[in-house]
C-alpha cells in the first residue's frame, strides 16, 4: 500500500485490537515497530506473529516518568530514533456528570490528553532534526458529538483536535505532520460482548449497516505515516460509517 521500508514507528495501546491491528499494518509496508501497552503477553503474541523488526515495551501512561522515558526506551530497542509516533492508548471511566468523581476525570486526560501530548513533545527533537516525522493521534466520534455518560472521555478526545492542531502548525515547516482519527463505532471485543439488541440499536444510528473493523483504522494510519501525505497535516479523518458526517 505505502512503503514505509525503513521507517520506525511507536504504537501506544498496541495490546489492544485497534493498536495491534495499526502494530500489523505499519509493519507490512516495511516500517520497524515498537508495540506499548500494559499486558506483556498479548504484545509478545503481537510481537511474534509479526517476525522481525517488531518490538515490545511495557508501559504505564498514568505515571508521567514512564511516559516521559519511553520515547528513549523505544530509540533504544530500534538503535535509532522513532519517525512515526501513533497514539492509539486510551481509557475510559464512564459515569454521568453530577455523580462523576474527580479521579475519574483525572484518569481519563492522564492518559488520552496528557500522555499523548508528553510523547508528541518527546518525540520533536529528533523529528526536527531528520526534518521528517508523522504524529497520529487517535481521538473518537464521541470528541466531536459529545456521549451521555462520557463528558470526560469526550473532552479528552476533543481537547486532542486542538492540541493537535495547534502542533501541526508550529512543526509542519520541519516536514512534521500531525494528524487525527476520529474512528466511530469499531468491532473489538468489548462490541463483541453486546447483545444482538443492542446491537441493533447501534446499526440505527450507522448508515453503513455495519461496525467498522479495526483494519480499517491501521489502513488510515498506514496513509498518514507514509511518503504521499505529506501535505496533509493537522486534519480529521472521520471513520464512522457515515454516523456523523462532518
Amino acid at each position: 500500500m505505502f512503503d514505509l521500508t525503513g521507517r520506525t514507528a511507536l504504537i501506544t495501546g498496541a495490546s489492544g485490537g485497534i493498536g495491534a491491528d495499526v502494530a500489523r499494518s505499519l509493519h507490512a509496508q516495511g516500517a520497524e515497530v515498537v508495540l506499548t501497552g500494559t499486558r506483556q503477553n498479548v504484545l509478545d503474541d503481537v510481537a511474534s506473529s509479526l517476525g522481525d523488526r517488531a518490538h515490545t515495551l511495557t508501559a504505564n501512561l498514568s505515571d508521567r516518568d514512564d511516559v516521559a522515558g519511553l520515547n528513549d526506551r523505544a530509540a533504544d530497542a530500534l538503535g535509532r530514533p522513532v519517525d512515526i509516533l501513533v497514539n492509539n492508548a486510551g481509557i475510559t471511566r464512564d459515569g454521568l456528570m453530577m455523580r462523576m468523581k474527580d479521579d475519574d476525570w483525572d484518569a481519563v486526560m492522564e492518559v488520552n490528553m496528557t500522555a499523548a501530548m508528553i510523547l508528541s513533545r518527546s518525540v520533536l527533537r529528533s523529528m526536527m532534526k531528520a526534518r521528517w516525522g508523522r504524529i497520529i493521534q487517535m481521538s473518537s466520534i464521541v470528541g466531536y458529538t459529545g456521549n451521555p455518560g462520557q463528558a470526560n472521555y469526550a473532552a479528552a478526545k476533543a481537547g486532542m483536535t486542538g492540541f493537535t492542531k495547534a502542533l501541526a502548525a508550529e512543526v509542519a515547516s520541519r516536514g512534521i505532520t500531525a494528524n487525527i482519527i476520529a474512528p466511530g463505532f469499531i468491532r473489538t471485543p468489548m462490541t463483541d460482548a453486546l447483545t444482538d439488541a443492542q446491537k441493533d440499536d447501534l446499526m440505527v444510528k450507522v448508515p453503513a449497516g455495519r461496525l467498522g473493523e479495526s483494519a480499517e483504522i491501521a489502513a488510515a494510519v498506514a496513509y498518514l505515516a507514509s511518503e504521499e501525505a505529506g501535505y496533509m497535516t493537522g486534519a480529521t479523518l472521520h471513520i464512522n460509517g457515515g454516523m456523523a458526517m462532518l
